[in-house]
């Protein structure tokens, strides 16, 4: 992707339901968990480099013993910094103490880490934050056993300020109005108050208070306590929380708009993010993972029981489609398939900005995570010229000659790898123009892969801000003296800001938004674009569900072409000699490509919460204004 975008966050959770001892019998080691979260924490490492975290809970351990462990890291590469945090501890104390080395027992006692429940995280810092306090997971400790909460999420909530108020209702004094905190003590405060009262009803039964301990572990209904915490939640989230005696959950938007995959057989429990990290660390079988429905929790108590809970009712699903096109791992099987979809769709809209020149043409992509929609377009682009090449032969028959038959054949695709991305350079002069050549040397290009006239034809994912595309590509590109480059995305035009957990927060970022602003100046609408300001002021006090998305009416008197059209003039640098061509995916052809997953609110302005709408209508509000501001 040319544009870098930090985006979601990535899960893992792992519940072995065998004794230590087992895993050390079958696997050589009582550390199997451990190394299994190493796996799928790298295996998720597209989700997040900003940031990761560590959790443990050892479940059964008496008085005094420690059973709770977290680590966290912002190091540059903060996965392999925690596991060699935890490697060193480890290792430290087998050194020390000999006799563990064997003693499963022993291990768990005494060194941290080691335990039956483990929680994993990868972020990125959306927010330009990237201190350890804003690093997953969180800790909510307790001296209650039951009362202690380790929470990590892939979210983002829309409506922070209100779920916030609903705390101090409740008497609370919560630490900051952040969404991860405020998430938390909502959930602890409902774990809090189920304790209280299992502990009263126990208690009244005649037990003490030692003997009501494992009675309020069996008896405590997590479905019951996130369905009070959840019941105004508005955003996109995957949820996943550790008691501290033993029981977990991951709960699921009800709008599914946040991806979440588990996998149970009578050895582990695994939830994730990504679906092929779990086939890959654990060697399953696509089927046999499954994806969490929307608005359920998978809940694993502390004896290992393991049940699937519908907390919020579903909506209409409308699971994030950026994820299938940029974001996941295209190692998954139907993202896989759908990237190659997206990059087959786009080829009519291609043939005809070449006219439908393929042989003085050169097909290739912006590495690296455009090359599987450009095989999609390549193999499409093959299936038209084998239809041609049947049409030809069979036009002239038995009469054709060896040489005509070689000549029809020999037309191909020009493929070429001709864009290639270079380790970061840094930046560190800060003249604008001194920077912008610098800017300019991100991208090389193979010399000699595109002949004089040529036309180019090079696939990204997605065109967000355009940036790189003008400061960068179009600059080296040009150097190979092609007469046309048409750069086409495999994404939509990405029209409005996200508030689920993607770093798209501003209009004023995007290229459609600043292609539609100089439309509406070219043509003499700039009136119209302060009607929507005043449209969108009028809402600032509504309430969430009644708001309308009045930012769609920017967009309106425009077709996607006439976008795309000054998107092109806009990106065009000056002194660049080819024409340039911008090429946007439709949003049928999206749907086409990836029927399952339908949030499209980057596209179309069709937000799944009501949150979504006051979000870009605050956009519009910050962008009228000048304020240089989020709208969340």
């Amino acid at each position: 992707m040319s544009d870098a975008i930090k985006h979601e966050c990535g899960i893992s959770l792992i519940r072995l339901l065998k004794p230590l001892e087992y895993y050390k019998e079958k696997y050589g080691t009582a550390f199997y968990g451990v190394n299994k979260m190493y796996l799928m924490m790298e295996k998720q490492h597209n989700r997040g480099q900003d940031g990761a975290g560590f959790a443990s809970i050892k479940i059964n351990m008496e008085p005094g013993e420690r059973y709770m462990s977290r680590v966290r890291s912002v190091q540059s590469q903060p996965i392999q910094d925690i596991f060699d945090q935890i490697n060193d501890r480890i290792n430290t104390a087998l050194q020390k103490h000999p006799e563990y080395a064997d003693d499963v027992a022993l291990q768990k006692k005494n060194i941290p880490y080691i335990g039956e429940l483990l929680l994993g995280h990868v972020r990125y810092g959306t927010f330009g934050k990237n201190s350890i306090e804003n690093v997953h997971p969180f800790l909510r400790q307790n001296n209650w056993m039951h009362r202690n909460l380790i929470v990590a999420g892939n979210f983002n909530m829309t409506n922070v300020n209100e779920l916030f108020g609903n705390l101090v209702e409740l008497g609370q004094h919560p630490k900051e109005m952040a969404d991860t905190v405020t998430v938390m003590e909502k959930i602890g405060h409902f774990l809090d108050d189920a304790v209280a009262k299992l502990y009263k009803q126990i208690k009244k039964e005649g037990y003490n208070k030692r003997e009501a301990s494992p009675l309020i572990a069996d008896r405590l209904n997590v479905a019951k306590i996130l369905g009070k915490a959840a019941k105004n939640w508005d955003g996109g989230y995957a949820m996943t929380g550790l008691l501290g005696h033993g029981d977990a959950f991951v709960l699921r938007d009800p709008s599914g708009i946040r991806p979440t995959y588990y996998y149970k057989d009578d050895e582990v429990v695994v939830v994730a993010s990504e679906r092929p990290a779990i086939q890959t660390v654990f060697n399953v079988k696509y089927e046999e993972v499954k994806e969490l429905d929307p608005g359920h929790a998978i809940i694993i108590k502390k004896n290992g029981g393991v049940s699937l809970k519908q907390i919020l009712e579903p909506r209409e699903r409308r699971a994030c489609s950026f994820e299938r096109i940029y974001f996941s791992r295209g190692s998954d099987k139907e993202i896989y398939q759908e990237r190659k979809e997206l990059g087959k769709l786009l080829f009519p809209q291609i043939l005809t900005a070449i006219d439908s020149d393929i042989k003085n043409s050169v097909f290739s992509y912006i590495p690296n995570t455009a090359e599987t929609s450009f095989f999609g377009l390549v193999k499409e682009a093959q299936n038209y010229l084998n239809n041609k090449k049947e049409e030809q032969i069979l036009s002239i028959g038995a009469k054709i000659t060896k040489e005509e038959l070689h000549k029809i054949l020999d037309v191909r695709p020009r493929i070429e790898k001709v864009a290639i991305k270079d380790a970061k350079l840094r930046t560190f002069i800060t003249q604008d123009s001194s920077r912008d050549d610098l800017v300019a040397h991100v991208y090389d290009i193979s010399y000699g892969s595109v002949k004089e006239n040529d036309n180019l034809v090079i696939i990204d994912d997605s065109i967000v801000r355009g940036t790189t595309l003008k400061k960068s590509i179009l600059r080296i590109l040009d150097r190979l003296l092609p007469k046309k480059i048409v750069v086409v995305s495999s994404a939509p035009q990405i029209r409005y800001p996200d508030c689920y957990g993607i770093d798209m927060a501003k209009l004023e970022d995007f290229i459609a938004f600043k292609a539609a602003l100089q439309l509406h100046e070219d043509r003499g609408t700039m009136d119209a674009v302060h009607a929507i300001y005043k449209k969108c002021l009028s809402q600032v006090t509504s309430k969430d569900k009644d708001v309308v998305n009045y930012v769609k009416e920017f967009y309106a008197p425009f077709s996607a072409i006439e976008i795309s059209e000054k998107i092109g003039e806009l990106l065009s640098p000056k002194g660049v000699k080819a024409e340039v061509q911008i090429i946007y995916q439709t949003i049928e052809n999206l749907h086409l490509a990836c029927p399952k997953n339908l949030g499209d609110w980057y596209f179309t302005g069709n937000y799944p919460t009501p949150g979504g709408n006051k979000v870009v209508n605050r956009a519009f509000i910050n962008f009228y204004e000048g304020k240089n501001q989020r709208a969340y």
